[in-house]
């Protein structure tokens, strides 16, 4: 069966060898280098089995890129403690929205009325918006992609009417069609990176529910995030298209 590889990162400063891959399901980690195939450089192998290769890479990439745990262990936060690192960030708070719906939306009476009429209404006063307003005029930088699919939930329709809320309160608002997000490998989970420094995982059951909270702070798995979220920011376009295509179907 065909291996499920997660590219985890490389030095290389044009994208190429050599790099690390992580296996999924095993944990087992593929080094991707330049082949040692000198005579004299193998015969000094010890334990070299028939079939083995052997591969250099330079000491920073396996420094910065390998595992430090053996298992890691997750670090889990609260809803409360979640809240406040949108209130505490220093710089960026950037949001990757990969869910076909969400079951907080849902629940909302908003959303009720979103399916009678059509259109979304918001609250510019809620505590959310006022503090995000609070810290994007303060000069800190707040934004999200959105990835939906074609054609879209009714959830991600309810999300791409209510981006307009968002963009109001000073949140850059981009959007990527599922299958240009799928072209580009980009990661599928829901996440939140706070100062290119912390990152927050959003854990879901098969409901949509909110089942707990995962931060990441290891710096090579933050980095990881980071180009992600670069990804994302790069292929994205603006939610106002989107919103118009979707508005105005072929």
């Amino acid at each position: 069966m065909m291996r499920r590889l997660r590219f985890t990162g490389t030095d290389s400063k044009n994208g190429g060898c050599p790099a690390l891959h992580e296996d999924l399901d095993s944990r087992e980690i593929v080094v991707q280098g330049r082949p040692l195939t000198d005579p004299d450089d193998v015969a000094q192998l010890q334990h070299f089995g028939t079939g083995d290769l052997a591969v250099v890479v330079p000491r920073q990439l396996l420094v910065n890129w390998a595992p430090k745990e053996m298992h890691r262990v997750p670090e889990m936060i609260t809803p409360e403690e979640f809240g406040r690192l949108f209130e505490t960030f220093e710089h960026t708070a950037w949001h990757l929205e990969t869910r076909r719906g969400y079951a907080s939306d849902r629940e909302d009476l908003d959303f009720d009325r979103f399916l009678e009429t059509g259109q979304v209404t918001w609250d510019l006063d809620s505590d959310w918006n006022q503090n995000i307003k609070r810290q994007t005029e303060a000069g800190k930088r707040v934004g999200r992609v959105r990835v939906v699919d074609q054609p879209p939930t009714d959830g991600q329709r309810f999300l791409l009417g209510y981006a307009a809320c968002n963009a109001a309160s000073g949140e850059d608002v981009g959007c990527l069609w599922r299958s240009d997000a799928q072209r580009i490998n980009l990661i599928e989970e829901d996440f939140w990176i706070f100062d290119s420094r912390l990152v927050a995982i959003l854990h879901f059951d098969d409901d949509d529910r909110l089942t707990g909270i995962e931060t990441i702070t290891e710096p090579a798995e933050v980095v990881r995030y980071s180009m992600a979220r670069d990804t994302a920011v790069h292929h994205a376009v603006p939610y106002e298209y989107v919103a118009a295509q979707v508005a105005a179907p072929e």
